[in-house]
């Protein structure tokens, strides 16, 4: 056992009373954030114990949220108590310092409501918002979190994604839906999404809530394992083809000036 003093990989003096079993669950953490998903096999080696300790703790990261294992692969993947407090800290965090002034110049420029979300597992959540300023208008989701395959900001996320990443977030065919225009299966999601990256931007025509149509455009990839989006949302009625293409081309924009920001 090292004593007070000693120095690990981190470079950090190690605790005088270190508990073995609470560095291996943060050893394990850490792994998360370097693998996109660990396997148990791959865990154990790692930590230099056997697979039933490693299966232990993984058990308990588990039961706290912190990890989901896939039930198909049965590979571990971020649970949501992790992903929350990673949000939790975010929203404290410079990135909507750094992306809101794009947030506010939409808002001038289009005059309807925009948003910035943030990949979270199969999920979108909204961690920037400002509201229209005419009289009817979508309302701010900020805090909000949706299915990814029924908004645009969700869609214009999961372009980013590989194809296997896509079918670890959705090992099943059928998708929720949150109105009847939601694309309900894996096999419409993955041919939408073809059209959403070779247009740069995704579109919802009230697939996620009645009476509103959104434009989302993803940011360039190289911000680190944040996947971000920026989205104008307007009411049905107030959607054409100009407006839409004028959002588009907005969006586009403000994505690639936002390029190398986060670095």
């Amino acid at each position: 056992m090292k004593k007070s003093g000693d120095v690990q990989d981190s470079g950090r003096p190690v605790p005088q009373y270190p508990i073995e079993s609470v560095d291996n669950a943060l050893k394990i953490l850490l792994l998360l954030g370097e693998r996109s998903e660990l396997r148990l096999t791959e865990v154990a080696e790692y930590l230099h114990v056997a697979t039933s300790t490693a299966h232990r703790l993984l058990a308990m990261l588990q039961y706290r949220g912190f990890m989901r294992q896939d039930p198909r692969t049965k590979v571990y993947l971020p649970g949501t108590a992790l992903t929350g407090v990673a949000f939790s800290i975010l929203q404290r965090f410079d990135v909507r310092g750094v992306l809101h002034p794009f947030v506010e110049s939409l808002n001038r420029e289009l005059a309807e409501t925009v948003h910035l979300g943030i990949l979270d597992g199969a999920t979108v959540r909204f961690i920037d918002a400002i509201e229209s300023p005419q009289a009817t208008r979508v309302a701010s989701r900020f805090g909000k979190v949706m299915p990814a395959n029924c908004t645009s900001t969700g869609k214009a996320l999961l372009s980013t994604l590989s194809v296997a990443e896509l079918e670890r977030l959705f090992p099943e065919e059928q998708l929720p839906m949150l109105t009847p225009n939601s694309i309900g299966s894996r096999s419409a999601l993955e041919k939408d999404l073809e059209q959403v990256r070779r247009r740069g931007y995704a579109t919802s025509d009230q697939e996620s809530e009645d009476g509103v149509c959104s434009v989302a455009a993803p940011l360039p990839s190289g911000q680190g394992a944040m996947r971000l989006a920026l989205n104008v949302a307007v009411p049905v009625y107030r959607m054409n083809d100009a407006l839409r293409d004028r959002a588009a081309a907005a969006l586009k924009a403000a994505a690639a000036e936002s390029a190398g920001m986060l670095h």
